[in-house]
């Protein structure tokens, strides 16, 4: 989703119990690490993100292609808001507007 890639250095295998992944430029990294406790209540990290190009809605609909599941919407009438999915493992992140969709309704100054 993120566009990010694996380090040709470091490939993230089957069993590995670490799994880092990079942004196109290199410059920033996650690093996701395996813990034997199931999700509890709520996820200790959780990411809001924004599609690089395109619409929120196209984005959703691009994710929940590749097994995302939609859990909650609040998306408002105005085109604010987001969207709440959670990824194949029950882990939760939200879609929020593209910049350029929140650059073309801001007013004009």
């Amino acid at each position: 989703m993120l566009d990010y890639t694996e380090d040709p250095e470091d490939p993230n295998e089957p069993g590995h119990e670490e799994c880092m992944i990079q942004s196109p430029d290199g410059r920033h990294r996650l690093l996701f690490i395996e813990v034997p406790e199931q999700k509890q209540i709520k996820n200790r990290l959780h990411f809001d993100l924004r599609p690089r190009e395109g619409l929120r809605d196209e984005e959703l609909t691009r994710l929940i292609a590749l097994g995302a599941t939609q859990v909650a919407d609040r998306r408002n009438p105005d085109g604010t808001g987001w969207v709440v999915l959670t990824d194949p493992e029950g882990n939760e992140f939200c879609i929020l507007r593209s910049e350029a969709e929140v650059a073309a309704t801001r007013p004009a100054t």
